[in-house]
């Protein structure tokens, strides 16, 4: 094989892994990191937990609290696999400034490398599968021939860690708002299923979620796949009210996003008929754009205003 060839197989194989975790430090433009380097957990595998501080962060202030998934890509595109980040520092610092949002702070996760598909696929649809149908989602494979899944669906147990490790060390050290209203948790792709899960099977904890590019097939085909079914019935079952839960789905129609138009219009029909309203639900396409930290920094302001506009208070 030649070097080009060689070096193009490389670069394929590197787009088609889960996101790596990175040793290097953060930075930030705006506002301040405090880093955890290995956040310990009885639950799951010990990681980087990194809290985002707005300028001006003190303790006469209780700030709104944001939990992020892959928090490898959310900061510094000079760490990241791809080169790309969601400018989460940038994003947000303006909001705040302007009095767009209220302040908040952002609890950004790192992803378990080789376990985030483990981790972020919704425990519970899962379950409700047949054994054939289980055992033959775990055996599926990217295009490049790997494994999606390294290891069980333990995605209960990583809300676990977000519910009784993570959140009571962030209530304790930061200056924070510590109800519902005011703790909401985002993600994009697989991290969008994981906010969506969290937000229905711990109602009373998280008062919002933003699913960004939310990967509705769980794996990379859709032939004889039962997982939307799955993700569509226990949507219909558990759902939070309206009155007081927010959530925030989008999607482009490129790239890994050409899958998910249909799969959306599914669950849009789900909320209007649990009552969700422009109120406290929105779905946003956005066509012509694909499935990449780009494009998600591109409308990052959407989802940050929808859960934390500075009249929302009561959510």
């Amino acid at each position: 094989m030649s070097t080009n060839n060689l070096l193009s197989s490389l670069a394929l194989v590197l787009l088609l892994l889960p996101l790596k975790v990175s040793l290097a430090v953060d930075k930030v433009s705006s506002g301040s990191l405090d880093t955890i380097d290995n956040f310990n957990s009885k639950f799951i595998k010990d990681r980087r937990v990194q809290v985002w501080k707005p300028d001006g962060y003190n303790t006469s202030t209780k700030y709104a609290v944001l939990y992020m998934h892959d928090g490898q890509m959310l900061f510094d595109a000079a760490n990241t696999w791809n080169k790309q980040e969601w400018g989460v520092d940038e994003t947000a610092s303006q909001l705040i400034a302007d009095g767009t949002t209220r302040p908040f702070i952002v609890v950004a996760i790192d992803n378990g490398d080789k376990l985030r598909h483990s981790e972020y696929f919704p425990q519970a649809p899962f379950e409700s599968l047949t054994d054939a149908d289980k055992q033959r989602i775990y055996q599926a494979a990217r295009d490049n021939g790997t494994q999606v899944f390294s290891q069980a669906v333990i995605s209960d147990k990583y809300l676990k860690f977000l519910v009784y490790e993570l959140k009571p060390y962030i209530d304790k050290n930061y200056s924070v708002a510590t109800d519902r209203a005011n703790t909401f948790i985002m993600g994009s792709s697989m991290g969008g299923l994981i906010s969506a899960y969290a937000l229905m099977e711990y109602p009373s904890i998280f008062g919002g979620a933003a699913c960004l590019s939310t990967h509705w097939p769980g794996i990379f085909s859709m032939e004889n796949n039962p997982i939307p079914l799955a993700f569509y019935q226990y949507l219909d079952g558990h759902l939070p009210k309206p009155e007081s839960h927010k959530l925030y789905f989008d999607h482009g129609d490129q790239t890994l996003d050409a899958m998910y138009p249909q799969l959306q219009q599914e669950v849009d029909k789900i909320m209007a008929k649990h009552g969700y309203s422009e109120d406290n639900w929105m779905t946003r396409t956005y066509p012509g754009k694909n499935h990449s930290e780009n494009a998600w920094r591109e409308r990052l302001d959407v989802p940050l205003i929808f859960l934390l506009a500075t009249s929302n208070t009561d959510n």
